[in-house]
């Protein structure tokens, strides 16, 4: 990085270019909260927390005009839904392991970590898919159908976004292009999967146990 020419002296000639910083040996990309992405994904889960946290209100609200709760049908089996937690639970050390070997840049334990959170999302999308079947109740039935699919729907959602995520970069990972800065997008795509998580938690309580206690 160079100065800009100086101002040239009353007879005209420019004064030399003098180095104030050479950029070339600086890393082209970095990890966690040094890392722009990570700041992103940050404020992106945090606009997406609001979203859930405004569903969960609208549910809320609707209990509380209607008092009966559920309508006009019983409460969620609790099978496939408390499958897909555990399932969700267990992939937080994978995925622990998938961002501590992309932060030492190991190629062949990121590749590997990778594949098997591939395959975790996918077996979360097919119980996801059971878990839809086993409600007792269309969207578009009632109130507590439509707030109750919309609940699952925005999950379902992020856990997409989140599973497509993963398997472009797995399959990255195991071209010419698996190596720098997508070691740094392991770290991202696992931060967001803590978040995916996470949002999980209150939303199975809501819909599967809440029924029940009320």
């Amino acid at each position: 990085m160079t100065a800009g020419p100086s101002k040239p002296p009353a007879g005209g000639a420019m004064l030399p270019h003098s180095i104030v910083l050479n950029a070339r040996q600086m890393p082209s990309y970095a990890y966690g909260h040094r890392s722009p992405i990570w700041w992103g994904t940050l404020g992106f889960a945090a606009a997406e927390g609001m979203g859930f946290a405004l569903a969960i209100g609208a549910y809320f609200y609707l209990v509380f005009i209607n008092g009966n709760w559920p309508l006009s049908a019983p409460a969620p089996d609790l099978f496939w839904s408390s499958l897909f937690t555990l399932v969700m639970l267990a992939s937080l050390w994978p995925n622990h392991m998938a961002k501590r070997n992309g932060g030492r840049e190991d190629l062949a334990k990121s590749r590997r970590d990778l594949v098997i959170m591939s395959v975790i999302g996918l077996v979360l999308l097919g119980l996801r898919i059971m878990e839809l079947g086993s409600l007792h109740v269309r969207w578009d039935q009632n109130a507590y159908g439509s707030i109750l699919w919309f609940l699952l729907g925005l999950h379902t959602l992020h856990l997409v976004t989140d599973i497509g995520d993963t398997i472009v970069l797995t399959a990255l990972m195991f071209t010419r292009h698996g190596h720098g800065k997508r070691f740094s997008d392991i770290g991202d795509n696992a931060f967001y999967w803590y978040f995916v998580v996470a949002s999980w938690a209150p939303i199975y309580l809501l819909v599967y146990w809440f029924p029940r206690w009320w």
